[in-house]
């Protein structure tokens, strides 16, 4: 079992108009509706691509009423098996994000709401629950923003409960939780460029990679966009480029080459398996039509077509 844990979660909506054009009225061709938030995303494709997962974080109000609802329908797994619901009820109302796809140029415009606030007694409620959950996990994803109300610390606080635990855990943040959560040393980070340069400084991948290791974390695999992601690891170095740039909705792609990865390592897989399949769903996703899913019969197309190589030396 994977968990997948989602502190802010989001009803995701997806609108696509045939051109996006400041201060004009549009006509919406396509409205989508999906649970989102990273760990969901995570989640959802996990479970698309055959794994036992169970979702937990918070929600709240009639967004996170909608959202639960739209959880326990089908997902883009079709009839394979759907995440586990462990969210825990809060008094605060869900956020909501809105993706607007420019059909013409096949450019996204994204509005993300802010999320509740979480109390001391809400967030005591979720440490009982993810305690719980990690003693039947094989690992752990602790993704996306922190809601107001839950302390700075609090990736650090459930990586070191996971290690505990004995459970691998992957983080996928940004700015001081992800400083203070790589410090309490997780298996697996998974920054993108930008979050990396920020967090050590270093705007050269690679160099930064190796830094954010030295400050803590086993893996560190950085998100390059376009140009695949780099991964530097204590079994070596390696760089995954997808076969061609891609146009599309790039909601959810990180999350899904976060999926990647999980799977990649509950399955033993080698590191270069790994990111071949981390790459090939994060350019399927692109693909997709809606937030948080992907173009299966695209990820199997690319997924031998992915480059992976490996850096020389240390």
């Amino acid at each position: 079992m994977i968990v997948t844990v989602t502190l802010n979660a989001a009803l995701d909506i997806t609108y696509r108009t045939p051109a996006l054009v400041p201060h004009t009225t549009h006509r919406v061709s396509d409205v989508v509706e999906r649970p989102g938030g990273k760990g969901l995303n995570v989640a959802r494709v996990l479970s698309a691509l055959g794994h036992e997962t169970v979702v937990t974080g918070f929600a709240g109000g009639r967004t996170g009423d909608v959202l639960r609802e739209l959880l326990g329908g089908s997902g883009p797994g079709g009839s394979r098996s759907r995440p586990v619901d462990a969210l825990v009820p809060i008094s605060g109302s869900t956020r909501r994000t809105l993706a607007v796809v420019d059909e013409t140029s096949g450019d996204t415009t994204q509005l993300n709401e802010p999320g509740p606030t979480v109390s001391s007694a809400e967030w005591s409620t979720f440490l009982g629950a993810y305690e719980r959950l990690l003693t039947g996990a094989d690992a752990v994803a602790l993704c996306g923003s922190l809601p107001p109300g839950i302390h700075v610390g609090a990736y650090a606080e459930l990586i070191r409960r996971a290690r505990a635990a004995g459970v691998p855990a992957l983080l996928d943040t940004s700015g001081e939780p992800l400083r203070r959560g790589v410090a309490a040393r997780p298996d697996l980070v998974k920054p993108n460029a930008d979050e990396l340069a920020r967090l050590t400084g270093s705007r050269e991948p690679l160099r930064a990679a190796r830094d954010a290791r030295r400050r803590g974390a086993h893996a560190v695999i950085a998100s390059l966009g376009p140009d695949g992601i780099l991964a530097a690891t204590p079994d070596g170095v390696w760089q995954a480029t997808p076969p061609a740039p891609v146009k599309g909705n790039p909601t959810g792609a990180g999350d899904s080459a976060v999926a990647g990865l999980l799977s990649g390592l509950v399955e033993h897989l080698p590191w270069p398996a790994r990111l071949a399949r981390a790459v090939a769903l994060a350019t399927a996703t692109v693909l997709a039509p809606a937030a948080g899913e992907f173009d299966a019969e695209a990820y199997e197309e690319l997924l031998p077509r992915v480059a992976v190589t490996e850096h020389p030396g240390p």
